[in-house]
């Protein structure tokens, strides 16, 4: 996708997102009073420009398993609802984790988990697709951190999840983090079942010695 389709979809989002979430902290004044909240949204800013010019892509490729597209559809709606209710539990101090220390903790745990999920993108370019397909010249990459495990990008995703919510303490932000889950194992597995029948050996060789998204857990 080029870099002007990319900001086109990105940036709104982006803007949404930050937006739901300075609207359930109160509005700009409460949101960008907390020097955490401030660094989250900076960090965040930052890794969207970023991806603007990561080469990722919307393409169904040369063959799509479409079964799996509902994942992006439960997905979503918990992404958006991960924008607004931390910030708004954390107004109203609801099921809220104590101290500043939590927020920093967020902070840091955002800003690894976004480079980590920013990261495949640009590394795998246009053959990174949101859907759940084989692109045309589409390589197994084996190696840097598809070395170790195969998912990174959804690991990342899990952990930047996970900090937004301690970023505003919230509890509930923690349960949709943990909501996402399942979704992403169905991902994985449908993902895994297409480049299997597309590698073939290759691909049963590279599972063999590498794990999912834990090193040496799953």
């Amino acid at each position: 996708m080029s870099v002007p389709k990319l900001a086109f979809v990105t940036l709104p989002s982006v803007a949404a997102y930050l937006g739901l979430a300075v609207l359930g902290r109160g509005g700009p004044e409460a949101f960008f009073s907390h020097p955490p909240l401030i660094a989250v949204a900076i960090v965040l800013v930052a890794l969207s420009a970023a991806a603007v010019f990561s080469g990722g892509n919307l393409s169904p490729g040369v063959r799509e398993d479409r079964a799996n597209r509902w994942v992006i559809a439960v997905l979503i709606p918990i992404g958006f609802l991960s924008a607004y209710l931390p910030a708004y539990t954390d107004r109203i101090g609801f099921w809220t984790l104590d101290g500043d220390a939590v927020r920093w903790l967020g902070v840091a745990l955002f800003t690894g988990g976004g480079c980590l999920r920013l990261w495949p993108v640009f590394v795998l370019g246009r053959r990174f697709s949101g859907l759940v397909a084989i692109q045309p010249g589409h390589a197994l990459v084996t190696t840097g951190v598809y070395g170790v495990i195969r998912h990174p990008s959804y690991l990342g995703l899990l952990v930047s999840s996970l900090g937004w919510a301690l970023a505003f303490r919230a509890g509930v932000g923690v349960l949709l983090t943990a909501c996402m889950i399942l979704p992403l194992l169905a991902r994985i597995r449908a993902e895994e079942r297409l480049l299997r029948e597309h590698f073939g050996a290759a691909y049963e060789a590279y599972c063999a010695r590498t794990s999912r998204l834990i090193p040496g857990l799953y």
